[in-house]
């Protein structure tokens, strides 16, 4: 047995002492949290250090990794007995941290292939956190009544913590604590409706799309794991209309990187990784989609006050946005002859805010294939909200022309830019719609 496979052992039988809390109380929990912390920083030297050090630990010959690991937890902890966080998603993320590593780190005795390891770390974290919920629910007396859900939230903190182990070290996992509790805790809180079949259906079409996209080599890992994650949520937390918009910017787009691509490669303006997209890319471009999403659930929920149908426009703008940059940029960068959008003077291909009277067609046609779905698919759109999708998507498109022609490279980086033109097409496309009645 290797050292990191004794090393996550010995994290996943740490993390299993979360289960106290819901056992014996907020009190014992933080008595043991703090036993752990005092022996993580007295130990210095000795097999016990070489056991659990990560590589940075030996400089100040600290256990650093430990020491803050259990701190994420201890701060998950206290969220769940000061503030409103479930006991429940506590217990199920720092077992699914805990554990899903161990599951990766048994796979990598047999295989370095980057499918197998996130594969083996996605399955042992969701079996974990599916039975850290389930017995946190029995040790505090509450029966788990709806199963699909405490499946959703383990998947998806599964695919959230693997696109951070990812794309952070190692020794980050505390992040990877915090950030998928917090996700967790929102989740929980949006109370979704689905069934068992449903949530078997999502996963089956998510992951399998995810996959496609990455044997095509037109999403990389973390594209990948992004692009399943941002899946599962639309169709949980808005439908299958919702996730047929995004997977078509995910399809269309992808394919675009590899238009011509040697031809794009001859002029310097090619996607690096053979066009395979990554997670910054993906989130620039489907961030801003994603909180639609959660707000179109939060108002439907109650939480918020505007209308749920505010956030689907605001949802199908930032897609038509995203579709008619990607569109414009991946077509038009094979034609020689564009122009800077501030001052209409010939630039060199691929050249920011370069733009070419090709390119802008191909955007406007991005633009019309989401507003297209988006009429079919949604009842409340109408023909006027589809072109107020269209304007929406060409708003957005001709904001990222200008920030690549004034800010990108100085103050904005390309993910930057996405992200910031997408929003300007999801709020163009909001403020449309509350000015002008769209009928349905």
């Amino acid at each position: 047995m290797t050292a990191p496979v004794r090393r996550a052992g010995v994290f996943a039988v740490l993390c299993t002492l979360s289960l106290v809390v819901p056992l014996f109380g907020p009190r014992a929990g933080a008595a043991i949290a703090g036993v752990v912390l005092l022996g993580a920083y007295g130990i210095t030297d000795g097999p016990l250090f070489e056991l659990l050090a990560y590589p940075g630990d030996y400089e100040d010959a600290r256990l650093y990794g430990l020491i803050t690991f259990v701190l994420a937890g201890v701060a998950l902890g206290l969220m769940a007995t000061a503030a409103a966080m479930p006991v429940t998603v506590f217990v199920g993320t720092v077992l699914l941290v805990g554990y899903g590593n161990l599951g990766e780190q048994l796979v990598r005795l047999r295989t370095d292939h980057d499918i197998g390891r996130v594969a083996a770390f996605c399955l042992t974290a969701t079996v974990a956190a599916v039975a850290g919920q389930a017995i946190a629910h029995s040790f505090v007396g509450a029966v788990v009544s709806e199963p699909p859900i405490v499946v959703f939230l383990a998947t998806s903190g599964a695919f959230l913590a693997a696109l951070l182990r990812d794309v952070l070290l190692r020794s980050d996992d505390p992040i990877v604590v915090l950030s998928v509790g917090l996700l967790l805790w929102l989740l929980a809180e949006l109370e979704p409706t689905i069934s068992a079949g449903e949530i078997v259906v999502a996963l089956a079409i998510t992951v399998a799309l995810g996959y496609v996209s990455y044997a095509l080599e037109t999403a990389s890992i973390a594209g990948m794991l992004t692009g399943i994650l941002s899946g599962l949520l639309t169709i949980v937390l808005g439908g299958y209309g919702w996730f047929a918009v995004l997977i078509s910017f995910f399809a269309i787009g992808g394919l675009s990187t590899k238009f011509r691509y040697d031809r794009k490669a001859e002029l310097g303006v090619a996607e690096d990784n053979n066009g395979a997209r990554g997670s910054g890319n993906v989130l620039g471009n489907a961030a801003v989609a994603l909180v639609a999403v959660l707000g179109y659930a939060a108002s439907d929920a109650g939480f918020l006050p505007r209308e749920p149908e505010l956030f689907l426009f605001a949802f199908a703008g930032s897609i038509a946005t995203a579709m008619s940059d990607t569109l414009s940029s991946e077509i038009g960068s094979v034609f020689e002859t564009p122009r800077l959008i501030t001052t209409l003077e010939p630039v060199d291909p691929g050249t920011d805010g370069g733009v070419t009277w090709q390119g802008e067609l191909a955007g406007v046609t991005g633009a019309a294939v989401v507003a297209s779905l988006a009429f079919a698919l949604f009842p409340e759109v109408g023909a006027v909200g589809a072109a107020i999708i269209v304007a929406a998507g060409i708003v957005g498109m001709t904001v990222d022309s200008l920030l690549g022609a004034t800010l990108e490279g100085s103050l904005l980086g390309n993910q930057g830019v996405n992200f910031l033109a997408t929003l300007s097409g999801a709020l163009a496309c909001a403020l449309l719609v509350v000015s002008v009645a769209v009928p349905g």
